[in-house]
Formats: structure tokens, sequence, C-alpha cells
């Protein structure tokens, strides 16, 4: 797993502390040509790896990628679904069926759950999510997506729900028809990973908010901190900035300390935060003994 990873919020309006700069952000990246432009600027500080939703602009950037290979050497992408705000317009537009008939692709639609004697009625689950999965992965064919994450809404549901069995699930269907590592995305690490061990997922991939302040966690820093210290699982540390309440420099001095963190996710809008970021990293990992922090690449012209 890389160590530094670029997300996809600032792109879709998505701010937890200011709605003034989630807007301004959305008007901004209605422009692909914006979007692609700061990915630009990710990768060449170095940054290789896209951890986006399954958001429909994001097959734009998909496009651009599979269309100009040689900008690109070695970037990835992680794709992190479902997309709920997809989901809950299309039930709210078509109804459970209607909406499952156009969001599955073309020769999975509803004929395809009836074959066989699947049906909605029976509610052959794991079929019907592995179509789904399929689904939501379309858009990232032909490139490299070693690792597939639940998003945190799901994720969550799943767990106040009890219906653990969903995550193995994924898992396995990723593993097997994507050899990917399967990821998770949650507000509660702890609980999570205790599910996850309970299910027999060994050493999880879990994405977590990991920050100073215990911005948007549940179960409290202290918590947070020795499952992290103690526990087996590769953490993914968001929100490490909570939404600008930390000091950039204070806020990757502290993910940074906990050794056990693999990669670090963050947003970012410019080419200097960006590369400030990338900067932070590189000097507190090798402060603290971490020798793996990626090397900023030489600029490339743009495709």
């Amino acid at each position: 797993m890389e160590r530094i990873l670029f997300g996809d919020n600032q792109f879709f309006g998505v701010n937890h502390m200011s709605e003034e700069k989630a807007r301004a952000q959305a008007m901004r990246f209605q422009d692909i040509r914006e979007i692609i432009k700061t990915l630009d600027n990710a990768y060449d500080a170095g940054i290789r790896v896209f951890m986006c939703t399954t958001h429909e602009r994001v097959g734009e950037v998909c496009d651009h990628f599979r269309a100009n290979p040689d900008r690109y050497p070695g970037f990835q992408f992680y794709p992190c679904m479902p997309y709920a705000h997809k989901y809950a317009n299309a039930v709210t537009e078509y109804g459970m069926t209607g909406a499952l008939s156009k969001l599955l692709p073309g020769e999975s639609k509803i004929g395809s759950l009836l074959k066989g004697g699947l049906s909605l009625a029976r509610m052959d689950m794991e079929s019907l999510a592995g179509m789904l999965i399929d689904a939501e992965m379309q858009m990232f064919h032909g490139l490299s997506t070693p690792i597939i994450f639940i998003q945190n809404v799901v994720t969550d549901l799943i767990l106040g729900l009890g219906a653990y069995d969903a995550f193995r699930m994924f898992a396995d269907h990723v593993k097997a028809k994507y050899n990917a590592e399967p990821g998770f995305i949650t507000m509660n690490l702890p609980r999570l990973l205790d599910v996850l061990e309970g299910i027999g997922i060994e050493n999880p991939i879990i994405c977590a908010n990991i920050n100073k302040i215990a911005f948007r966690t549940a179960g409290g820093l202290d918590n947070y901190e020795k499952t992290i210290a103690e526990r087996k699982f590769r953490p993914i540390a968001m929100s490490i900035f909570a939404s600008g309440a930390i000091p950039a420099a204070e806020a990757v001095e502290y993910v940074c300390e906990q050794k056990n963190i693999e990669a670090l996710l963050f947003g970012a809008s410019s080419a200097g935060n960006i590369r400030n970021t990338v900067d932070l990293i590189n000097k507190y990992d090798a402060q603290f003994g971490r020798g793996n922090a990626p090397a900023a690449a030489s600029p490339q012209v743009s495709a």
C-alpha cells in the first residue's frame, strides 16, 4: 500500500467544517479540466494513488487516465463504493426494482437476476451484491485497482444491523473477481476491527478518521491510539487535519508519530497545499524513523 493517498472530497463539494467552502469547490470543479489539473499536481508531487468514490464524474477522470498512460506511470485508483447519493436518488425516482434496473449494467439488469431461479423475492444477496460491485467497477476497467473499499455509510450501517456476512461477501468478491484486497472505511475503528477479526478477515485494511482532536471518531482518542498501537491491522488515517481545525504541521506530526499507521489520506485544491502536505509527511516520517515515504517525481507536462 502506498504511503500517501489523494482523496476526492474537494472535487464534489464535501467539507465537514464549511458549507461555503464546499460550494465554492463544487463550482470550481464542475470543469473536469480543473480536476485533472489538480490530480496532475498531486502526481507531480510524488503521489501515486487516487482514492475516490464511484461518483459518475470519476468516470471522466478514468477516461483521461486510460487515454494518457504515458503521463501517469505507476498510478493507481482505490475505488470506494457505493456512492450513496446515487443509490438514494435512484430509489427515490424509480423505486427499488427500477433503481436496480438503472444501476446494473446492460446484460446484468433485472432479467439476469431471474436466471437460474434467482429472484429479488428470494433475496440472493451475495449474487446481487456481486453484480452491484461489478456495476460500480465498470468505470475503472483497464486501470490498476489493488484495493477496493466499502464506504463508511455502508460499513457502519452493516455494523449497526449486525449483518456481518456482508463484509465477507464483499471481501470474497473483490479478491476473486478483481484480484484486489478489500478495504473498509468507518467512523468506528475499534468496533469494526472487532467484527472483522470475528468473521476471520485477518490483518484488514481499515480507513478511519484519525487526528489529534478525535474529530468525527467514535470511541475516543485513547481507544484509537491503543488500537493502532497494539492490534494487527493496516490503518489508513483520513481527516488528519480535522477539516482545517488543526494546523497542518501539528496535524501531520501527530499521525506520523503513530508508527503503525500505514497510509495517510488527504485532499487539497492547490498545488501549494499538496506540495506542502507531501513535504510535511516526508519530514515527519524521517523524524520518526519511517523510511519509505515517497520522493517527489520530476514535473511532467500535462497531456
